[in-house]
């Protein structure tokens, strides 16, 4: 008689069902990106709660959450009302007057005529996208005003960090009562407990990096003499956010902004970007960053791709600490099997 090996079928069940997690949480991945940088907001905001809990009543941190939002709105109207003006100003100020970039070009072609060919090409396939571009506007438009309805998700995603923050403990202590007690319930709270180390490290990690290309920027490039500077170091400090991707992106825009500016020391804005990135990747950033957030390049890159593919700009900014917390549980897992 045909019998069935148990062994096989739990194992063939708990392939069918990882597989049916897997495709359930594609199928609600939107969701689960809002859910995830709402806890990773409340990851940035855990410490000043923390401070201020220490002060108030440790015992109640809904007084020490409601004066962290307070605190936190505070100082980005402050931030606002001394360099946003700044910005906003320079910001109409480029979109009034914008870059020449016909007149770069045929610069290009009079200085360094042996290139004059390609930069022909060039200007040609920039004509071809602006005209692209152009009878794209109306459906942009489109697009925009069905996609507003996202920004709901800027007022949802303080209120679910509001409530991880406040009944993070809760919720932590909930989940480990469904293990029973015991050496399973000390492994399993182990682990949670190094997830949120993880979390908490990279999440002051990447905002210390953001402040310090804000800061170095902003005042290099304003004694420097590079116009819209402020703007420039503000683009710069948000796209820190997003990995590898986005500081890429933001030298980029600073290149280009200040060469079609017609920038007189473009090449030692070049020597000075260059020599800061050098120390921000491979010095800085190795100091504030734990062994166990250190990812390796490729796995990176990886990250980048695949989470674009998933969820955009959100799956981008989630991609290095969702792979550097896939590799501490599998990490656990390997260690569980030694045992």
């Amino acid at each position: 008689m045909f019998g069935i090996d148990p062994k096989a079928a739990r194992v063939t069940w708990t392939a069918a069902l990882t597989l049916l997690l897997l495709a359930a949480a594609y199928a609600i991945r939107q969701t689960l990106i809002v859910f995830a940088v709402a806890l990773l907001l409340a990851y940035l905001l855990s410490p000043l709660v923390d401070q201020i809990s220490r002060r108030l009543s440790p015992r109640n941190r809904t007084p020490a959450l409601a004066l962290t939002y307070l605190v936190v709105i505070g100082a980005l109207i402050a931030l606002g009302i001394s360099i946003g003006s700044q910005v906003a100003s320079e910001a109409r100020q480029l979109l009034a007057h914008p870059p020449d970039v016909p007149g770069f070009l045929s610069g290009l072609r009079r200085d360094y005529p042996v290139f004059a060919p390609t930069i022909g090409a060039l200007e040609g396939r920039m004509r071809e996208q602006l005209g692209e571009l152009a009878a794209a506007v109306p459906r942009f438009g489109i697009h925009v005003l069905a996609a507003s309805t996202n920004l709901i998700d800027l007022i949802l995603i303080p209120v679910l960090s509001f409530f991880i923050l406040k009944d993070g403990a809760d919720i932590r202590n909930g989940f480990l009562a469904a293990f029973p007690a015991g050496a399973r319930r000390t492994e399993v709270r182990r682990t949670i407990g190094e997830i949120h180390d993880l979390l908490l490290q990279y999440m002051r990690a990447l905002f210390l990096l953001s402040s310090v290309v804000l800061v170095v920027y902003s005042m290099a490039l304003s004694v420097m003499g590079v116009q819209y500077a402020l703007l420039l170091a503000s683009i710069a400090f948000l796209c820190e956010f997003v990995p590898v991707v986005g500081p890429l992106t933001a030298v980029a825009v600073i290149l280009a902004v200040s060469a079609l500016s017609g920038y007189p020391h473009f090449w030692w804005l070049v020597v000075f970007i260059v020599l800061f990135r050098m120390l921000q990747d491979y010095a800085i950033s190795p100091k504030l960053m734990s062994q166990g957030v250190e990812l390796h390049p490729i796995w990176v890159i990886f990250g980048v791709y695949a989470g674009a593919e998933i969820g955009g700009v959100a799956g981008v900014f989630l991609s290095v600490p969702t792979l550097a917390l896939a590799r501490l549980l599998v990490n656990k897992a390997i260690d569980g099997r030694a045992k």
